[in-house]
């Protein structure tokens, strides 16, 4: 299940994965916090200072699917998503 509730610029996203799919990875059942940026050179700002002493998931790259896309976890545990697609340019 996914939910994108729009906040001003921003969109707040929840996933979870139910039981009746079966056994999944604690890592897929979690919330993560999305944030759009307005240029790739925000997204690799906001990717390079939050992740720094975290876990990268995904380096941030372009994507398949158009955005330039990364994810990983803090150095609190938090897990993020960092995007910026040049279709919306930060202004979703």
């Amino acid at each position: 299940m996914l939910i994108a509730l729009p906040i001003g610029k921003n969109i707040l996203m929840a996933n979870d994965v139910p039981e009746s799919m079966g056994p999944v990875n604690e890592n897929e059942n979690r919330s993560k916090i999305a944030i759009s940026a307005a240029s790739r050179e925000e997204a690799d700002q906001l990717f390079k200072g939050l992740s720094a002493g975290g876990t990268i998931e995904m380096p941030i790259a372009d994507s398949p699917w158009g955005s330039y896309f990364g994810m990983f976890r803090d150095k609190y545990g938090i897990e993020w998503m960092v995007d910026y697609d040049p279709k919306y340019k930060g202004q979703i």
